[in-house]
């Protein structure tokens, strides 16, 4: 079983800045596409940045220009950098990834447990 463990979040003032990490454990896979999804409030769960093995990137439009995504595919990991948030960015961050699995060489979806950010005063 690959378990993607999820560090980073917490209460940050408005325009302030965090960084959240995720790292999958196990090993006999490879990892496609990794990203960042958020769910606030009562609201859906939402992409906010998602970055290929090869490094192209794909951002929600709220979040160009603040939000930076990263991965290191030697430590199967991502990285999202968030700079200048806003009260509207709070929500649970879930870390997902596209894992093939070595055993039949299909790709199958993993999610993180989800990590709380709260941008406040």
């Amino acid at each position: 079983q690959v378990q993607l463990v999820e560090s980073g979040g917490g209460l940050v003032q408005p325009g302030g800045s965090l960084r959240l990490s995720c790292a999958a454990t196990r090993s006999a896979f490879t990892i496609n596409t990794m990203g960042w999804y958020r769910q606030g409030p009562g609201k859906e769960r939402e992409l906010v940045a998602s970055i290929t093995r090869g490094g192209i990137t794909n951002y929600a439009d709220s979040v160009k220009g603040r939000f930076s995504i990263s991965r290191d595919n030697a430590k199967n990991m991502v990285t999202l950098q968030m700079n200048s948030l806003k009260a509207e960015d709070t929500a649970v961050y879930y870390c997902n990834a596209g894992v093939v699995l070595l055993r039949d060489l299909d790709e199958y979806s993993y999610w993180g447990q989800g990590t709380q950010v709260t941008v406040s005063s």
